[in-house]
């Protein structure tokens, strides 16, 4: 089974003359203690085009140390990565293989650099004798896996020692390090200076990845098309030259862009089985297919439509674990609001088996999913998307012109279900009309939210608004799935000889704050119109 550790560290460069400076000098640091040196041994792997390079992420095979074994490196944030680990072995553990698949898109990973490290480690600790962090000076040899010569270089590593650290005693030991003259390090990670440095000719100093290359000619073919206009739009006016605008197409593909880097980073923490990350991946599927949607003047719907398809499908496959736990939660905040008068027989039992059998079940269906074919090919349609967008006229206009009139189309839409679904009669048909409206108001909320860039605080406003509606009318769904919950709950207690009266009466609770909801979502509405001068 893997392990993970937070890594919390920064780098420095450092030359055969450098000497660590008197680490003592930090306030909290009262003692600096000599761990030795140990020989380090690292064959990093990667696909032929350095993919997780290109996104950060490091996978090496390495020997000698203390934590000899596999590492999978994974971006958390700046100078911050959670580290996967598994104990050494010939091959490459599928595990790890999983993690970064959404990276690899099924391309094989190979050797790519050595690098040899002669470590000599000290640790930082305070008056008590616990340890604070970690100093490592590094003698570094690095070189392409199928062969070239040699690269040499040194460096000084400061990592906290354990997930609990204060970042802040970083800080202090770099303040010390610059006193003495050390500088931090240009490059991220050992890995990133060894490609730099062993670049054969005609390869990129710096690794790009397809997904980078993907991202580079989007932005460039839509800003040519906005320059463009722009041009157009100055010689027309007799202003001459003038900086150009951003355009609907520039403005909707960062969206896109986002989105799906939000999925791809979001796949192993999706398999880590990380809190919110079902949640996360599930909304970014949404607002991918919303954008699509929504601006269907900016992008061709013909290309867009079938991939819209997948994700709604994806966005389904990821609801079956996130639906469960969202319910779990709601029913046990339910029963746990109860008095212990009214808690009849083994409920809270009854809850933890019910939800445990469908968690085993959707949870493998979650992975499953990701690990299949249609997922993977999934993923690499929204690369070639990114590469190639099927922008239409429009997207070459300027973005507020476009987008506005995009999410106010949006919002005529919604205006339209809510009206339906208040004048609906009571009961199942309602219930349906509200959730159909709940959907539409998201649209509205993920339209305007991708124009905000242009639209500013109006549309922020209005976003909010916008999901004010939207959280009334789930809550309102929410309800409604409770109630069906419930009444299988209560079913099973009652063929297996328990009492059914404390669901019964939750049922109740849920019933009647669904007619509160529905009561509240007029006044809710009326505050969630435009701006007047969109």
């Amino acid at each position: 089974m893997a392990d993970t550790v937070r890594e919390i560290e920064r780098k420095y460069e450092a030359t055969d003359g450098t000497e660590l400076p008197d680490l003592t000098a930090v306030d909290r640091v009262a003692a600096v203690v000599e761990q030795g040196v140990a020989e380090l041994d690292a064959t990093y792997y990667d696909t032929a085009g350095q993919r997780l390079a290109a996104a950060g992420v490091t996978l090496r095979r390495r020997t000698g140390g203390q934590d000899a074994g596999w590492h999978l490196k994974l971006p958390v944030a700046l100078g911050i990565r959670d580290e996967v680990r598994l104990p050494l072995s010939d091959a490459l553990p599928p595990e790890l293989t999983a993690l970064v698949r959404s990276r690899t898109l099924g391309r094989e990973l190979v050797p790519v650099v050595r690098l040899r490290t002669r470590r000599t480690v000290r640790l930082l600790r305070d008056a008590d004798g616990a340890t604070l962090a970690e100093v490592a000076l590094d003698a570094v040899r690095a070189a392409r896996a199928d062969g070239g010569a040699e690269v040499r270089w040194r460096e000084i590593e400061v990592e906290l020692a354990g997930e609990g650290g204060d970042p802040g005693l970083l800080d202090e030991v770099g303040e010390v390090l610059a006193a003495a003259g050390v500088r931090p390090a240009r490059a991220a990670s050992k890995l990133e200076r060894a490609l730099a440095e062993t670049a054969g000719e005609g390869e990129p100093a710096k690794p790009s990845g397809k997904q980078s290359k993907a991202k580079s000619k989007a932005k460039s073919k839509s800003k040519s098309k906005a320059k463009s206009k722009s041009k157009s739009n100055s010689k027309s006016k007799g202003k001459g030259k003038s900086k150009a605008r951003p355009t609907a197409g520039d403005i909707v593909l960062r969206y896109l862009r986002e989105q799906v880097h939000t999925i791809t980073e979001l796949d192993p923490a999706v398999r880590r089985d990380l809190p919110d990350s079902v949640h996360q991946m599930r909304v970014a599927t949404r607002r991918l297919r919303s954008a699509f949607r929504s601006y269907t003047k900016v992008l061709d719907r013909a290309v867009t439509r079938p991939i819209g398809l997948e994700l709604q499908w994806l966005a389904a496959e990821l609801g079956i674990d996130r639906d469960r736990e969202v319910l779990t939660a709601r029913l046990r905040a339910a029963l746990a609001e109860l008095p212990r008068t009214l808690r009849l027989g083994p409920v809270s039992a009854r809850l933890r088996i019910w939800s445990e059998r469908r968690r085993a079940g959707s949870r493998a269906e979650v992975l499953a999913t990701l690990d299949g074919e249609r997922y993977l090919e999934l993923l690499r349609a929204l690369e070639v998307l990114l590469a190639d967008p099927p922008l239409r006229r429009a997207a070459a206009l300027p973005a507020s012109d476009v987008l506005v009139k995009a999410v106010l189309k949006d919002h005529a839409r919604l205006a339209d279900r809510i009206e339906a679904a208040l004048a609906a009669p009571a009961g199942a048909a309602r219930d349906e009309a509200l959730h159909s409206a709940r959907k539409a108001a998201k649209r509205v909320r993920y339209a305007a939210e991708a124009a905000r860039p242009v639209l500013g605080k109006p549309a922020k406003k209005f976003t909010k608004r916008t999901k004010r509606v939207q959280q009334v009318l789930g809550d309102h769904q929410d309800s409604v799935v409770a109630r069906a919950a419930l009444r299988e709950l209560a079913t099973q207690a009652q063929r297996a000889g328990e009492g059914a009266f404390t669901f019964g009466l939750l049922y109740g609770r849920e019933e009647a704050l669904a007619d509160r909801r529905e009561r509240e979502l007029p006044g809710v509405w009326a505050k969630a119109n435009p701006p007047a001068d969109w």
